[in-house]
């Protein structure tokens, strides 16, 4: 399992690792977790060619036998020889709930790798108070210092967004307060650190240690305070041109939502939005926002302008769901109008928006005896 909080780059991370296990001509299956369905990241993995199965509606932990069922379907599929796995990123525990079960259970089945934690460099150092800027509220901090503790390998990732001194305060800093854990400084976007990483993952077996104590009202407390909304909406140029630029949209819709999420203080964990191409090629192109004073970033770029697509929107953020959804139809409502003289129709197709419920493992496991 590669875990880690919203915005940490796991996706992109588990990308990679998918990517390398492929060229080494390793069999590879993915499962994609969520409070919620219509996953930007299952579009992404798909669209990259991976065998890939999708758990909505509830974290790992909830849905332990979804996540077990998601594993023989790609057994049966595919036969993969790993089996990569991204938990909710607001979710924690990880180890009593998930890989001590699936070792007590299934351990003639599946080895289980030990669990890395990614971390985005600016996020942790605000968590851990090395640098000052905007935040979570505690509750919500709790979860995402919980994650830290039960890390056997942490991953601070798009290490080429802090100085080589900043870097390296942080690794001292999350290595002083966390001794058990290896520390890992990688870059998943430039593709640059990973090996040793890589190596660690495919080479090493779960630890055995005791999982650590969780208060389960603050965890619920915690999630409950993120909102939680996911949206598609239809775009098609009516224009003269017949096309649009499609990287433009996604940047200013992603500009949009963020300015409106920043100016009443909800911080946004993160923002992640695609845009798929209906001209027949299936291209997508893919905008990250994950942070208040975060520029939004084209992680993947439509090749050409395009006729009409599908725009899928994945915004989590501490803030009442309504309000989200007022950020997205507000910014929808803004660029249709800018937009009309150019003959760019979008409709929302979908829409929903909730605050996680309260975790409920199926099982829980202090330790592989218990």
């Amino acid at each position: 399992m590669i875990g880690g909080f919203l915005g940490a780059g796991k996706t992109t991370c588990m990308m990679r690792l998918g990517e390398r296990l492929r060229d080494e001509g390793r069999r590879t299956g993915l499962i994609t977790n969520d409070q919620a369905s219509e996953l930007v990241d299952t579009a992404w993995f798909r669209q990259r060619g991976f065998s890939t199965a999708e758990i909505a509606g509830g974290c790992f932990c909830c849905r332990f036998d979804s996540l077990t069922d998601a594993a023989r379907q790609l057994t049966a599929e595919t036969r993969p020889e790993f089996i990569l796995a991204e938990p909710v990123g607001s979710c924690t525990d990880l180890v009593a709930t998930v890989s001590y079960p699936l070792r007590r259970i299934y351990g003639d089945r599946f080895v289980v790798a030990p669990l890395s934690v990614v971390v985005d460099p600016i996020r942790a150092e605000r968590v851990l108070g090395l640098e000052s800027g905007s935040s979570f509220s505690e509750k919500v901090l709790y979860i995402y210092r919980k994650q830290l503790e039960e890390a056997e390998l942490i991953v601070i990732n798009k290490r080429e967004l802090l100085s080589p001194e900043r870097l390296r305060r942080l690794s001292d800093a999350l290595q002083e307060r966390h001794p058990k854990s290896t520390v890992f400084q990688v870059s998943a976007r430039e593709g640059s650190g990973l090996d040793a990483w890589f190596d660690h993952l495919r080479r090493g077996e779960a630890g055995r240690w005791k999982a650590m104590p969780v208060d389960y009202d603050v965890y619920a407390e915690g999630e409950a305070l993120l909102g939680w909304l996911n949206a598609t909406l239809s775009v098609e140029s009516q224009g003269a041109s017949g096309v649009f630029d499609g990287n433009q949209l996604l940047r200013e819709l992603a500009e949009g939502v963020r300015q409106w999420l920043a100016s009443r203080g909800l911080e946004i964990a993160h923002c992640k939005i695609t845009l798929e191409s209906r001209d027949g090629l299936g291209d997508l192109g893919i905008v990250n926002v994950v942070r208040n004073d975060f520029v939004p970033e084209l992680g993947q770029a439509l090749p050409e302008s395009i006729r009409a697509g599908q725009l899928t929107f994945n915004l989590r953020a501490e803030g009442d769901p309504e309000l989200l959804a007022e950020a997205l139809q507000s910014t929808v409502r803004a660029r249709v109008v800018e937009a009309s003289e150019a003959g760019l129709v979008m409709r929302v197709e979908h829409l929903e928006r909730f605050r996680p419920g309260r975790p409920t493992p199926t099982h829980r496991m202090a330790g592989l005896e218990d």
